[in-house]
């Protein structure tokens, strides 16, 4: 039939990125700058052994006058510090870091200026370095101050600031299955971005997903705004698969940066699998391997064809209105059908398929004769069970059509590529 009036969309989770505002310009990135040298900014650094302090010289006709305490002289030292002062549009995932050499380091703080948690930081066990522990915020100034101690005991303090990005815009991206969800053995994960992602090995590698079962996997994008990623074989049953996304810092191309990082788990249940022939017109269910049930069926007529090959059920809906206009179709069309009731619709596909309990009109010819619009019309009992047995995950496949395979891009057709065309695109 055609597609549901509703955009009721499946739960997905929020990740956020954001825009470097000045296009152009070097996000700062970690690293130490002139290591172990005074950088240009530094009002000092490889600082001389100061002179004594002392009284002026004495006069031929003066006595000389007693010779006042010496204060310790300053010994040479070299330091560096990332970012460095004044620092403009920094990525909030560089760690702000200080080194030093004959030199110790104390009394470091570094806290946004307008006010906010310090950041804190760990100091090496001989105080000759010091980096952050945690990444930055946004949009902020910071103030960056310590103390550099010389082997004579001299106090150098440093005082700096520098700014992180300010971001122009963030985009959201939607990732699904939803954490904590249960779905079938035949669900591939989903990123959705909302901006386009260039630098796509950069955010392949900031992306880590395991499973239980111990199976490995690959991405493939269907775009430059969404990503799908699944093993070679469909999910084992009973296991858990856990995504973990660090984001924050990463370079998406096109001025975006990651701000989010995140790890969420979902599981698969048994496997279910349904297999529609056009041969028989049947549908066999198939419940962990094991043939359960036989329904007969009626697919999409010659012009509105049924598409061969394997689909993931999608979303599911009690009861629902199926309109032509939603497949494209004008009141003047010879196909045009008037807004539908149906029951227990079963979505399998973006472009409208369903597997739904067919019109009473079409109930004596369930078994015989195709008369839908490309859907899998049911019997009442037939589309009720697939609907209480089947959800988000599940697979079913056509067979014996003349019109195909159903493309990865409609709906989850990712299992009508084989394991070399889905790895072979690279990032």
């Amino acid at each position: 039939m055609s597609n549901v009036s509703e955009e009721d969309q499946p739960q997905r989770r929020g990740l956020k990125i954001a825009a470097l505002i000045v296009a152009g310009l070097l996000v700062v990135g970690g690293g130490i700058v002139g290591a172990i040298t005074a950088p240009s900014w530094a009002n000092f650094g490889n600082e001389p052994a100061a002179a004594p302090s002392s009284s002026p010289s004495a006069t031929a006709s003066q006595e000389p006058e007693a010779e006042e305490s010496e204060e310790p002289a300053a010994e040479e030292f070299t330091f560096g510090v990332t970012p460095t002062d004044g620092a403009a549009n920094v990525n909030p995932a560089t760690l702000p870091e200080i080194r030093a050499e004959e030199a110790a380091i104390k009394d470091v703080s570094l806290v946004p200026v307008l006010g906010g948690e310090p950041v804190a930081g760990t100091l090496s066990g001989d105080a000759s370095s010091w980096k952050a522990d945690g990444p930055l915020a946004f949009a902020t100034e910071y103030s960056f101050s310590f103390v550099l101690v010389d082997s004579a005991g001299g106090e150098h303090r440093q005082e700096q600031t520098f700014t992180t990005v300010q971001p122009e815009n963030e985009a959201n991206a939607w990732m699904y299955p939803a954490p904590g969800s249960t779905v079938g053995t035949g669900q591939a994960i989903e990123i959705t971005f909302s901006e386009p992602v260039t630098n796509k090995d950069a955010v392949e590698k900031a992306i880590t997903i395991t499973s239980t079962s111990g199976q490995e996997g690959a991405f493939y994008w269907l775009n430059d705004t969404e990503v799908r990623y699944r093993a070679q074989e469909y999910w084992a049953p009973h296991s858990t698969i856990t995504v973990d996304m660090q984001l924050f810092g990463v370079d998406f191309g096109n001025g975006m940066i990651g701000n989010f990082n995140d790890t969420y788990s979902f599981k698969t249940h048994n496997t279910r699998l349904a297999v529609v022939d056009n041969a028989t017109k049947e549908m066999k269910v198939f419940i962990d391997g094991k043939l359960e049930r036989t329904f007969p069926v009626t697919l999409g007529t010659e012009e509105w064809p049924s598409f061969y090959g394997l689909y993931t059920v999608m979303e599911q809906y009690e009861r629902t209105k199926f309109t032509a206009e939603s497949i494209g179709l004008k009141p003047e069309d010879p196909a045009y059908y008037p807004p539908t009731e149906v029951n227990f619709a079963s979505r399998i596909s973006n472009g409208g398929a369903f597997v739904h309990e067919a019109l009473p009109a079409a109930q004596s010819v369930l078994g015989i004769a195709n008369v839908s619009h490309g859907c899998v019309g049911m019997s009442p009992e037939g589309a009720k069970y697939f609907y209480d047995v089947f959800g988000p995950g599940d697979m079913l496949e056509i067979r014996n059509t003349d019109t195909g395979p159903v493309q990865v891009w409609d709906g989850f057709g990712d299992w009508n590529l084989s394991w070399s065309e889905w790895t072979s695109q690279g990032a």
